[in-house]
């Protein structure tokens, strides 16, 4: 594998967005959510090697049903590999698989399907810059501390940034934070977050509020109407090849 690798953990069984499929694969209009969101990582120009971790038992469907039908660059190594019950375990099964020749770890959500190429690039030239790069857009609503029930403090919004990612880190140091959390029993919300209990600065690079997580009905209509818009309301994006929805029920 390359210099600069992606781990896409797509190892969710989240439901939230409606119906028995996983929401990662989810079809948005036509093309499964996840495909989507490799389209954009692989035809960035910015990857070398991609590891894409999903649930186990289903590596064989996704490379049938999210890979093969659809035009990934066929320059970009795809690896796919089982995931673990949690996306922590799956980004460290990802890291794990990630060759030593990676110096730089991009790692993205699966239902991520608007980043662009642009953010791409920030993010890792931040990250070869800081060590550590993440993109967050500014909060926009007032965030409550809350105790027992009552509001303890008010944080200033000027200093509040909700994470996104791409989220990018020297292989090393992303290696020795999920190696460290594991050995310590730590559970992150965020990949930054077990850089930052390294004591390491990470570099905070302007967001994009369009790059939506979908996990619920809404996000996914918001989504909808964010593709009507790029794509053209008329301008459908049909499978390649007859979806065949994956389910763990099925497996």
């Amino acid at each position: 594998m390359g210099n600069v690798t992606a781990i896409v953990p797509a190892g969710g069984l989240g439901r939230r967005a409606g119906g028995d499929v996983p929401k990662q694969f989810l079809l948005l209009r036509g093309m499964p959510i996840l495909t989507r969101t490799l389209l954009h990582l692989t035809t960035s120009g910015l990857i070398d090697a991609l590891i894409l971790v999903v649930p186990p038992g289903a590596e064989e469907w996704c490379l049938t049903q999210i890979l093969a039908p659809y035009p990934l660059p066929a320059t970009i190594e795809i690896e796919i590999v089982p995931g673990g019950v949690e996306r922590q375990e799956s980004v460290f099964r990802g890291l794990e698989r990630a060759s030593e020749d990676a110096r730089l770890v991009v790692i993205h959500d699966a239902v991520r399907p608007f980043v662009s190429s642009d953010l791409l690039r920030r993010t890792v030239e931040a990250a070869w810059s800081f060590r550590a790069a993440v993109a967050a857009v500014p909060a926009v609503e007032t965030v409550k501390m809350v105790e027992s029930g009552f509001v303890r403090e008010t944080p200033s919004r000027d200093r509040l940034w909700i994470a996104q990612t791409p989220q990018a880190f020297h292989g090393d140091l992303i290696q020795e934070a999920y190696r460290r959390a594991a050995a310590d029993g730590f559970r992150g919300t965020d990949d930054a977050m077990l850089v930052e209990r390294l004591g390491v600065k990470v570099r905070v690079v302007p967001g994009d509020p369009e790059n939506i997580k979908i996990t619920t009905a809404e996000d996914l209509e918001r989504a909808e109407v964010i593709l009507s818009r790029r794509e053209g309301a008329g301008c459908g994006s049909a499978s390649a090849t007859t979806f065949i929805p994956w389910s763990p029920a099925a497996h």
